[in-house]
């Protein structure tokens, strides 16, 4: 398989997509598979991963809909609330959908730096592995100290790092983002995902060079084997198209292609055809 594992659905709606400010305008207004399918059929991929966009159950199940109705999504990542005192109840109740693979947390936008050592969440993340759900870690690089720890907390857990952390790519600034990147990468655990660099960089002027210093990083610390490619579609329109964002990671990937677009994913999340 080749695999996009990483890009979003959405029915737009002003108060449920409350990110999208009025700077990402190209961004207002429905994003649905029959979109999409044009765009993985171009870049020779045969499906993606859908992720969650909302913090809600109705995300999930929304995802969900889509993925079964829809042969090319081929897994989905969604939203509990993992600080919830019924959390084992509900991620029981989500073990039933074949196709959700995981879930993921907007962890960015929490004002504590150290959300993700918070007591009721790291009970949440503890039930994950018995059920055989992946987390994904979306975050800015203040609060890569706290994903070092959880990582360490919690070695038989499948974790992957969602869009490399978002380094400051705009203003070229290395550290001490990369610091904390190969201390996390000494993790076998963890992956990490080449999606939502165009997003980071100047959306009007960045050039494929931008990229080259922290894509270096990744894949020097990382390996080939847990990288994995995601357009981050249709965020990524901000800066750039689809086709833009799959040649950016082929062209920098070479030999190491099979496994960044599809086997890695498929590993990581149990992906079938």
């Amino acid at each position: 398989m080749r695999v996009d594992a990483h890009q979003h659905f959405w029915r737009y709606h002003p108060l449920r997509y409350a990110w999208i400010t009025p700077e990402m305008g190209v961004l207002k207004r429905d994003f649905l598979p029959e979109h999409l399918r044009p765009e993985l059929s171009t870049a020779g991929l045969d499906g993606s991963v859908a992720v969650q966009a909302n913090q809600s159950e109705l995300e999930t199940h929304f995802l969900l809909e889509l993925a079964r109705s829809n042969p090319h999504i081929l897994g989905v990542i969604g939203w509990v609330d993992l600080a919830a005192e019924n959390v084992r109840e509900r991620l029981e109740y989500f073990s039933q959908f074949d196709k959700l693979r995981g879930f993921r947390h907007i962890a960015q936008s929490e004002p504590d730096d150290r959300f993700l050592l918070r007591d009721d969440f790291i009970r949440g993340i503890s039930h994950l592995e018995a059920l055989h759900f992946t987390y994904d870690i979306l975050i800015y690089p203040r609060q890569l100290p706290a994903a070092a720890a959880l990582v360490a907390r919690f070695p038989n857990q499948r974790f992957v790092i969602d869009h490399i952390a978002k380094p400051f790519i705009k203003s070229g600034e290395i550290e001490p983002w990369a610091a904390w990147m190969r201390a996390i990468a000494e993790h076998d655990n963890v992956s990490c995902k080449l999606s939502g660099l165009v997003t980071e960089a100047d959306w009007m002027v960045w050039r494929p060079s931008n990229f080259k210093p922290y894509l270096d990083i990744i894949f020097d610390n990382f390996g080939e084997k847990r990288l994995m490619f995601g357009s981050d579609w249709p965020v990524c329109l901000l800066a750039a198209s689809y086709e833009q964002v799959y040649r950016l990671i082929s062209d920098y990937s070479g030999s190491a292609q099979d496994g960044i677009f599809g086997d890695n994913a498929a590993v990581f999340y149990g992906l079938r055809p």
